[in-house]
């Protein structure tokens, strides 16, 4: 694929890390057809970009992230605050640091509850959304705002699915590449449990085939189950038994209650928590179109082989990670990965009770890694 090149220069604003800015890209035909004619991405940065470029960084988001990855100058903390900031392993002191909030999304960037040309909420209308399809748009906004290269492509989960997929459509303009907690193709498995997930937003009574924005009734209690579903895989067992055990929520009875509300165990009433979280700050058919998009990840679509696919990333220095208790994305998953680039390279570990989670949470393991084969070239 040819470089992406641009002679304008940087459209960035200085003193506003970590604030949402927007920006059209233009319209899209999808991979799987279906066209927008003009697509906006939300992004944010941190940091100040080199007169060459040669100091940008693309950092990409979870499945229900978004592009707030640090705090900067807002007031709000971000989901890799202590991993990305001044003399942090991705050091904004040094690096120009841009992540981009993904298309189908609910944080800014045009997705299903966003007004068409007529005012009216996309809904089930949005097309089918794949990992291409985003990484194609994030070069395109990286052109317009003047970044032709990548020193570091880096991502965990479904942002792990995007980075790689980036690197192996523009190897061109990746240097490094880190991909963390993340595999080339989903799994059977990971398809399955996704499966469900959609499932219980389709099943709601309020799904209305995704046209519910005007019926004043979402699909919270489908989007709560799928959430619920999705954080148990997030976590690990260990973590779930040590953390709450058999215990009863405090004043509660889920045992042996026959003349009220059945009450719950500690781990129900964690999961009602982060599935009450999430359908108070994210809508349901994003959540869908999110989730089939990483059902869809396959670096392999297009070409002759995974092997192919992979050969295209002969040129960038990877750096394979994965937390060893995930059981969403088995850290065999990852030596799989490992083991089939061009130059295989082995696999460091993140060492957490957590879970699949642990890339969040525990990133800081990575830093001499990190410094030493990706932020020191």
């Amino acid at each position: 694929m040819a470089s992406i090149a641009t002679t304008e220069a940087p459209q960035l604003a200085e003193g506003r890390d970590g604030m949402m800015r927007r920006r059209a890209v233009g319209g899209h035909h999808f991979e799987f057809g279906g066209y927008l004619p003009q697509v906006e991405l939300a992004y944010e940065s941190w940091g100040t970009l080199d007169a060459d470029g040669s100091n940008a960084v693309l950092v990409m988001h979870a499945l229900t992230g978004d592009a707030h990855v640090a705090q900067g100058d807002s007031r709000s903390a971000g989901w890799w605050d202590g991993f990305v900031g001044p003399g942090a392993t991705i050091d904004t002191s040094k690096y120009f640091v841009l992540a981009v909030n993904m298309i189908g999304g609910c944080n800014g960037s045009t997705g299903p509850s966003s007004p068409d040309e007529h005012g009216v909420p996309y809904g089930s209308r949005f097309p089918f959304v794949t990992i291409k399809d985003a990484v194609r748009l994030e070069a395109r906004l990286a052109q317009q705002l003047g970044i032709t290269s990548w020193h570091a492509v880096i991502g965990g989960s479904m942002g792990g699915a995007r980075a790689l997929e980036y690197a192996v459509e523009f190897p061109e303009q990746v240097k490094n590449l880190v991909v963390m907690a993340s595999c080339a193709q989903a799994t059977a498995e990971q398809i399955a449990f996704a499966q469900v997930q959609t499932q219980s937003i389709r099943l709601d009574p309020n799904f209305n085939g995704g046209d519910y924005y005007s019926s004043g009734a979402r699909p919270d209690e489908g989007l709560g189950l799928a959430r619920r579903l999705a954080h148990i895989t997030y976590r690990s067992e260990a973590e779930l038994q040590a953390r709450f055990g058999r215990a009863a929520q405090p004043g509660e009875q889920p045992a042996g209650q026959f003349d009220g509300p059945r009450g719950r165990y500690q781990v129900e009433s964690y999961l009602d928590h982060q599935a009450a979280k999430l359908v108070n700050r994210f809508d349901a058919n994003s959540y869908l179109l999110l989730t089939e998009a990483l059902m869809s990840h396959d670096v392999a679509r297009g070409y002759e082989s995974l092997g192919a696919a992979l050969a295209r990333l002969e040129k960038v220095n990877v750096v394979v990670a994965a937390v060893s208790s995930d059981r969403l994305y088995f850290p065999e998953q990852s030596e799989q990965l490992a083991a089939s680039l061009a130059a295989p390279t082995p696999v460091h570990y993140i060492d957490s009770p957590i879970g699949h989670d642990g890339f969040l949470t525990d990133a800081s393991q990575l830093d001499g890694v990190l410094r030493g084969l990706v932020f020191s070239r």
